[in-house]
């Protein structure tokens, strides 16, 4: 049985912004098989110079809230001011709900609970990609 989330083509760039390998591993690979390009940020500094590096061609941040070197909401808050319009979808199992909110009130797309289930998070990512479409400046 083949599921629409799995079978639908993609070709947005993702910034997965996470310290675990583990959790590279498994999201590079499901992501690469629907046809997103992928880019790894290791931590919060990492993931701000790689966006300011890549104006207007990544079109989705998997941020993970806990990480050395720049937490998430440092980094949220830097890309926000990088690209205003930045789509931003949160990731944690250690998070406050009221932490959640706040950044959701501040333009966060979306919050994903750990650990990942694949078939949740290829259908929030492909949710908040239709409903916030970005638009790549032809060069």
């Amino acid at each position: 049985m083949t599921d629409e989330v799995f079978s639908h083509k993609c070709s947005e760039t993702i910034l997965i912004v996470d310290d675990h390998e583990t959790i590279w591993d498994f999201l590079i690979e499901a992501l690469q098989e629907c046809g997103y390009s992928v880019l790894l940020a290791e931590n919060g500094l990492d993931a701000m110079e790689i966006y300011a590096a890549n104006p207007g061609e990544i079109d989705l941040v998997l941020l993970d809230m806990i990480m050395p070197k720049a937490g998430g909401h440092q980094t949220f808050y830097r890309i926000r001011e990088l690209d205003p319009d930045a789509n931003i979808l949160l990731s944690s199992g250690y998070i406050s709900e009221a932490e959640v909110h706040d950044l959701l009130q501040q333009g966060a797309r979306g919050f994903l609970p750990k650990p990942h289930r694949l078939k949740q998070v290829m259908s929030e990512i492909r949710r908040i990609l239709d409903e916030y479409p970005r638009h790549h400046e032809e060069q």
